[in-house]
This record gives structure tokens, C-alpha cells and sequence, in this order.
């Protein structure tokens, strides 16, 4: 069963295109709201999936609905693909339902070749905190575009039941590290380039606290898990060089500034969050020369894994703490272009960065166990 969340009549076109060059009309069952799209295909058959209110990424209403159609159907996998679907190739399509298909893993998760100042959320925070925390190689934790076995979905549709018994459809839920606590096997995939989708009203300062606190909320729910030592499996795929984009701009100096202003503002709320060795790191980074401007990689590490504690131990208003962190994320994306803007790859700098996340988890752990032993 594949499910087509949020996708314009055209790209459902292009997708359906891609989808019989990969598979017998007779294997595939299409969920859509497209009502128009059986009437052009009479040949495939349809499910009415009602559309969902999410234009940028996976909620939980999708994985309920997902888990709930391929039971009335008796589907042997489900592949969901989220929006900008049109995007992706038809060789990936395939890739990602072949893992549930053939039963060779629950979760087929794609690695897509982006840009290279795309997907900075995931590369600063999302991939590093899961690779550490769920010893996961998964480079795109929270991608839109999901193959699922069975098992997989029903592990999903039950979580996602929860959110919705709570109303909150919208929820974000995550599945790389639902199937790491329940021991299903995870395939990563090529994804090849996709046009990421964005919000309606694209805006880090509501998008940056709303991820990041789904994904702390995630991390204190699962620390019975993720505090027991796991070895991470070796590296199975190697990651492209990043693609330059056609017109790439980021105003570094801007970044550099706001984290300065905010290092004079917002100096006291850091101080409930951060401990000394923290504050000190910033006062030196608040000091450096644009040019030469380079947040260290132990530095940002600790940075995430306090705020993610914060966040647990409700140290001050949670709205107020993952707002906090806006600042910090900037200066780390100000750091990191500074880094890679000699041509470097960025991909090793973020690699490098999901390294010291693992060496220091250590000092998460001790922090989750005794944190009144760092704000002496």
C-alpha cells in the first residue's frame, strides 16, 4: 500500500508514473484525497485517505491512518511518502518498499543528497542526538518518505493512536528510534536529490523549538533504553559529497551578531541551562572575529545534551528554554559554513560533529543521573 500525503494532483501523477515502472498494477493499492486520480487510472486500485493538515512533514495522523488502511486492506508493506514526493526518483520508490517486501527489515529509511545548507536542523541536532543516544547510523531521522513492514506500522499506528486520543494529530513521532527500542531492523536507503518540503510560513524560531521538543520529549521517554552501552554499526553506505546549490546565500555576520546580542540578553537564562565550563565556551566564542568564528564540536555537543536535560527536568519554561537555543543553533550554522566554505565537504564536518555527540555521551549520562552534581 502506498499512502500520498499532502501531494498537489500533479505530483500524484508523477509519482503514479514512477510507481508501474517499478511495480504490476495489481501490487499496488494507492491511498490518496485525490478523488479525481481513479477516474485517470482505472487500472490501479484506490483507497480515499482524507488529507492531512501537515505540509512539511510526517504527523501522527499519517502512521494511524497508514496502520489503519493497510489492516482493512491486508497490505504486505506500506511505503508513505510525504510531501514533494514528485521529487524522488523511481529507483528509490522501489528501494524503499523492497526492505518490507522481502522481509529483510521493518523500517527502510532514505539518505538523500542535499544541498549544501539544507537539512541544518538535521545535521546540527536531529542526526547527531539520535546516533549517539540510539547507536543508528540513520542520517535523516525524520524523513517524509517511509518503507514499513507490518510490525513496523502497527508499532507507529499505536503511538500515533496515543497523540491522536490526546488531539494532537499533529504530533511528530519517530520512527528510527520506535523501531531501535523494539529491536526491528532499519535499512537505510539512497534517496538521491528531493526538494525538501517547507512549512507554510517557514520560520525557525517556530519550526526549531517544535522539532526539538518532540525530539527531547523523545529522548526522556526512551532513557531506560538509550542509557544501557550500544555499539553503533559500521558505516554501510558512503554519504555523496553535499550538492551546491544554484544560488546559496547566508548572511554569516548576521548569524554572528544575533548570537552576540544574545549572549548579553540572554546570559542568565543560559545560566540555569549551561554549566560554567559551557558559559565560558560561549563568552570566548562571543569574542572571536567573524572570520575566524568556529564553535567547537564538544562544545555544541554538551550545549544540546543540557538543553535536552533542561528540558527534562523543566529547569524554566520550556517555551522559553527551546527558544533559547535559536541563537546557539545559528551560531553553530554561522560556524559550520565558516568551516566549509573553503570548499570543504560538509558532510565530514557533520559527521564530525555525530562523532563528538558519541564522546560525549558520557557526560549526558552523568548529567541524567546527578544533575545537581554540575550546578555546584
Amino acid at each position: 500500500m502506498v499512502l500520498l500525503t499532502a501531494l498537489p494532483r500533479e505530483q500524484i501523477e508523477s509519482v503514479l508514473a514512477k510507481l508501474r515502472t517499478s511495480f504490476a498494477a495489481d501490487q499496488l493499492l494507492i491511498a490518496t484525497a485525490e478523488e479525481s486520480a481513479p477516474e485517470s487510472h482505472p487500472d490501479l486500485r484506490f483507497v480515499s485517505s482524507p488529507a492531512t493538515g501537515s505540509s512539511w512533514s510526517l504527523t501522527a495522523e499519517d502512521f494511524a491512518r497508514a496502520h489503519e488502511l493497510a489492516s482493512q486492506h491486508q497490505a504486505n508493506a506500506i511505503l508513505i511518502l510525504g510531501p514533494e514526493a514528485g521529487s524522488l526518483d523511481a529507483a528509490v520508490l522501489r528501494d524503499l518498499s523492497t526492505p518490507a517486501l522481502d522481509k529483510s527489515a521493518d523500517l527502510a529509511i532514505p539518505r538523500y543528497e542535499l544541498s549544501r545548507r539544507a537539512g541544518l536542523v538535521n545535521s546540527a541536532i536531529l542526526y547527531p542526538l539520535t546516533r549517539s543516544l540510539f547507536a543508528t547510523r540513520s542520517r535523516y531521522p525524520l524523513a517524509v518518505d517511509l518503507g514499513l513492514s507490518l510490525r513496523m506500522a502497527e508499532r507507529l499506528g499505536m503511538v500515533a493512536h496515543r497523540y491522536t486520543n490526546l488531539h494532537q494529530p499533529g504530533a511528530l513521532i519517530w520512527p528510527v528510534s520506535e523501531a531501535c527500542v523494539a529491536g526491528y531492523t532499519i535499512s537505510e536507503v539512497e534517496g538521491g536529490p528531493r526538494v525538501l518540503p517547507q512549512p507554510a510560513q517557514q520560520d525557525l524560531n517556530s519550526i526549531l523549538p517544535l522539532v526539538t521538543g518532540s525530539l527531547f520529549a523523545e529522548v526522556e521517554k526512551k532513557a531506560a533504553y538509550w542509557q544501557r552501552a550500544r555499539q553503533l554499526p559500521s558505516a554501510r553506505m558512503p554519504m555523496p559529497p553535499a550538492r551546491a546549490a544554484a544560488a546559496e546565500s547566508a548572511d554569516v555576520a548576521s548569524m554572528i551578531q544575533g548570537f552576540r546580542l544574545a549572549y548579553t540578553n540572554l546570559l542568565e537564562i543560559w545560566s540555569l541551562v549551561l554549566p560554567p565550563n559551557a558559559l565560558l565556551g560561549l563568552k570566548r566564542l562571543s569574542l572571536t572575529e567573524p572570520s575566524e568564528f568556529r564553535m567547537p564540536d564538544s562544545l555544541w555537543a554538551r550545549i544540546v545534551f543540557d538543553f535536552a536535560l533542561a528540558y527534562r527536568l523543566h529547569t524554566i519554561n520550556r517555551g522559553h528554554l527551546l527558544g533559547a537555543l535559536i541563537p546557539l543553533y545559528l551560531a553553530w550554522v554561522a560556524s559550520h559554513i565558516n568551516l566549509t566554505a573553503s570548499q570543504a565537504d560538509p558532510e565530514q564536518h557533520v559527521e564530525a560533529v555525530a562523532a563528538a555527540f558519541e564522546a560525549e555521551k558520557p557526560y549526558l549520562l552523568s548529567r541524567w543521573r546527578w544533575p545537581d552534581r554540575f550546578n555546584a
